[in-house]
């Protein structure tokens, strides 16, 4: 259902408030450079420093300005079970084509309190359901068995695997049904996933380099591996700089250098260190992005 090169796009602020303008603009540039979906409010949209209207707000804007030309996939979870729920109401009635959510961080839910939380929304929604399993950031890994039990719920379409285990990620593919989405969460391994028998990649890069980033997806697909290994190590030295601090950090400081947005974070995010902001200044240079 959910497949390809898809963005998880950022949250541009100015003056500490979204900037629509800029938000539009940048819809218009994934999909002129073949991005299959737009995921707004996910880690790297800082959701988690949004207020629940700013959070519905950008997902309104996200519908509007993408017209149905790719899925809307919106970041709706919570540690909160009743929150999630609202969020994924408002992004159903909103007309979002899919919702993406995370694990519920912090509570430290069992694999059965992680079960009855995705199912009872899904039961209550009726939104195709990206899961979100991010152990570094929510402290709790959603393990294959869990997954393959949500799998069977029938508006559980897929997962964005982000624990960097390419077993895990085996084990998910092997025990769910191949029209079971699985997506990597990690760039640098997006590749790999796809050999594996993955559908593609909700992607951080794909904010500074949505062409090369969709176009690894379609050589792949097509059957070009040499073509997709090229993307792949053509894109890893970038992928490393936008990861060399927290995500979003190094990405809105790279789309801030290329003149797409302002740079501004909502703490405890801040701006990246001197030494890391030559870095990443090198690394877009060295791919062309940045004007001699």
């Amino acid at each position: 259902m959910f497949r390809g090169a898809i963005v998880a796009i950022v949250t541009p602020f100015r003056n500490g408030k979204i900037d629509e303008e800029a938000l539009r603009s940048l819809i218009e540039v994934q999909i002129e450079n073949g991005t299959d979906g737009i995921v707004p409010c996910g880690t790297t949209g800082e959701s988690a420093t949004l207020s629940h209207e700013e959070h519905d707000r950008v997902i309104e804007i996200t519908i509007d300005a993408v017209q149905k030309r790719v899925p809307v996939i919106a970041g709706t979870g919570s540690n909160s079970t009743a929150e999630a729920l609202r969020l994924t109401k408002h992004a159903y009635e909103a007309g979002a084509d899919g919702v993406l959510m995370v694990c519920p961080y912090y509570n430290k839910p069992t694999q059965e309190g992680m079960f009855l939380h995705f199912q009872l929304i899904a039961e209550q929604v009726p939104i195709p359901i990206i899961l979100y399993n991010i152990p570094g950031r929510t402290g709790i890994n959603l393990l294959p068995e869990t997954v393959q039990r949500l799998s069977r719920v029938p508006n559980i379409a897929g997962i964005k695997e982000a624990s960097g285990s390419l077993k895990q990620i085996m084990d998910v593919i092997q025990l769910c049904d191949r029209d079971f989405d699985v997506l990597s969460g990690d760039d640098g391994i997006a590749l790999p996933v796809l050999a594996l028998g993955g559908g593609g990649v909700i992607s951080v890069a794909s904010n500074v380099i949505p062409a090369d980033m969709a176009g690894m997806i379609d050589a792949f697909q097509a059957g070009n591996l040499t073509a997709a290994q090229d993307l792949h190590y053509k894109m890893l030295p970038l992928i490393d700089a936008l990861f060399i601090e927290t995500n979003p950090i190094p990405v809105k400081a790279a789309l801030s250098l290329m003149g797409k947005i302002d740079y501004e974070l909502r703490l405890p995010l801040c701006k990246m260190s001197a030494a890391n902001d030559a870095k990443l200044k090198k690394a877009l240079s060295d791919y062309g992005l940045l004007a001699a």
